[in-house]
């Protein structure tokens, strides 16, 4: 895979504050009947491709990188997590990230990845983000049939909970919840000065364009916009990664698998990335060093485009035509 400072083409402009023209956006109902907004783009010449958000995103933050891999020919497709981007709210407050159970979210992803499987021919792979990369890599270690490759960039395997140790951070979440505010915010999100918008910026990306836009979908798609997540979801976190690193299902993982991380994330644990890339087998892990934050693939170009060639170089490798 090419190092950084390879020379690059220059990719071409692409309207991040657009919904490409040849895509389809739709639904997709759960077997609950729980609908679920989902984007399609591409002709899959080169195969079919899931990506998967993380916690809080929406599928027109990944607009950009969908396109990448539809231009290289992927069927791609990506869906909003149940209660987050447009597959609406399980709370009456519209900004608060809430779930009462990670399983819920699992038995989704089986669901879905099982009807998106069915869709066609060619190599099957997911790419996933943040808590998308823990809700697959715990879907496997669970038993669902697994793709032909797997990439996972930033996966919540820990939560990076600094400056509190984890136990008080669990203790914290517990006693919220004990308390009745398990769908109540865990904390407030400050963005109405520069300074408060900078500092969670810092946290994502090192580009402060590509945060822009974000805030900009935000802005003009207020029904898709989300805040800080419950304390409920804060509790299933903490104890959804420690009871997948304490398990042994993820040393029976077996999919092709590349894990990108950052190595200053303060969003997820690094260290725990490490420890669980070390026990899945034939797992290959890249960590950056400070030139990324935790939203790799929305980097400066520097960062990001090396993402994707290390993703596109491995998945010619693991996955090809």
């Amino acid at each position: 895979m090419p190092p950084m400072d390879s020379p690059r083409s220059v990719p071409a402009l692409f309207d991040r504050r657009a919904w490409p023209m040849d895509g389809r956006l739709d639904y997709w109902t759960a077997p609950d009947g729980w609908p679920l907004r989902r984007y399609r783009l591409g002709d899959g010449a080169r195969g079919r491709m899931l990506v998967l958000g993380g916690r809080g995103d929406m599928i027109e933050k990944y607009l950009e990188v969908i396109h990448h891999w539809a231009g290289r020919g992927w069927a791609v497709t990506s869906f909003d997590w149940r209660g987050q981007g447009g597959s609406g709210r399980l709370t009456d407050d519209p900004l608060c990230g809430h779930i009462g159970d990670f399983g819920q979210w699992i038995a989704d992803l089986d669901a879905f990845a099982a009807d998106w499987r069915a869709e066609g021919e060619g190599p099957t792979v997911i790419v996933a983000h943040s808590m998308g990369g823990h809700l697959l890599l715990r879907a496997l270690a669970e038993g669902m049939a697994s793709p032909d490759a797997a990439v996972t960039v930033a996966p919540m395997m820990g939560v990076h909970s600094a400056p509190l140790p984890r136990w008080l951070a669990v203790a914290i979440a517990e006693t919220m919840c004990a308390l009745g505010f398990d769908r109540k915010q865990a904390w407030t999100q400050k963005e109405e000065s520069e300074r408060q918008r900078h500092m969670r910026q810092k946290r994502l990306t090192h580009d402060p364009e590509r945060y822009a836009d974000e805030l900009w979908w935000r802005d003009h798609s207020r029904d898709v916009a989300l805040g800080p997540p419950s304390w409920k979801w804060v509790e299933q976190a903490l104890h959804s990664t420690h009871a997948l690193e304490q398990g042994r299902g993820i040393e029976g993982i077996a999919v092709p698998l590349l894990i990108l991380a950052a190595q200053t994330d303060q969003l997820v644990s690094t260290p725990a990335i490490r420890r669980i890339a070390a026990r899945i087998p034939g797992a290959r892990l890249h960590v950056y060093g400070r030139e990324a934050a935790h939203e790799i693939l929305r980097e400066l170009d520097p960062v990001r485009l090396d993402a994707l060639a290390r993703i596109d170089g491995f998945l010619d490798e693991v996955a090809p035509r």
